[in-house]
């Protein structure tokens, strides 16, 4: 049986892309994305709790991102969940990511002084793993 790893999220970056590229020239750029939802504690009182994601994006979708995305910016993101490993000073270490496959830029601004910009990656492609095998 297979399974599904599909994530959308609505938010803003919390800082500016960074970009990083490989021997084999493939580009990785990653930035952290919060999302935010707001509810009323049992007071009635409105509360609002932010989730921070690590977002990378590879291969095209990283130089679309790089010129375009900053810190602040508003995205719909399309991506699935991706965890590696690797050693570190003797110990085991691992990060989740969203591996993005779209984004579309939301900014009102944005929308109305530019294109919008829909960029889908190619999932087929082999990716690059920095840190070692994943654990599956």
């Amino acid at each position: 049986m297979s399974g599904v790893n599909k994530v959308i999220l609505i938010g803003r970056l919390g800082k500016d892309p960074e970009s990083r590229t490989f021997e084999n020239n493939q580009k990785k750029v990653s930035f952290s994305l919060a999302t935010s939802e707001t509810y009323k504690d049992k007071d009635g009182v409105k509360k609002e709790m932010t989730e921070w994601h690590n977002i990378i994006c590879w291969r095209n979708l990283a130089d679309i991102a790089e010129q375009y995305l900053h810190k602040g910016k508003l995205i719909y993101l399309e991506g699935k969940i991706k965890t590696r490993s690797w050693e570190e000073n003797g110990a085991k270490r691992y990060i989740t990511e969203i591996e993005a496959s779209n984004f579309i830029m939301l900014d009102a601004k944005q929308i109305e002084t530019e294109e919008r910009v829909n960029i889908s990656e190619p999932t087929e492609k082999a990716v690059p793993n920095e840190g070692g095998p994943l654990p599956f």
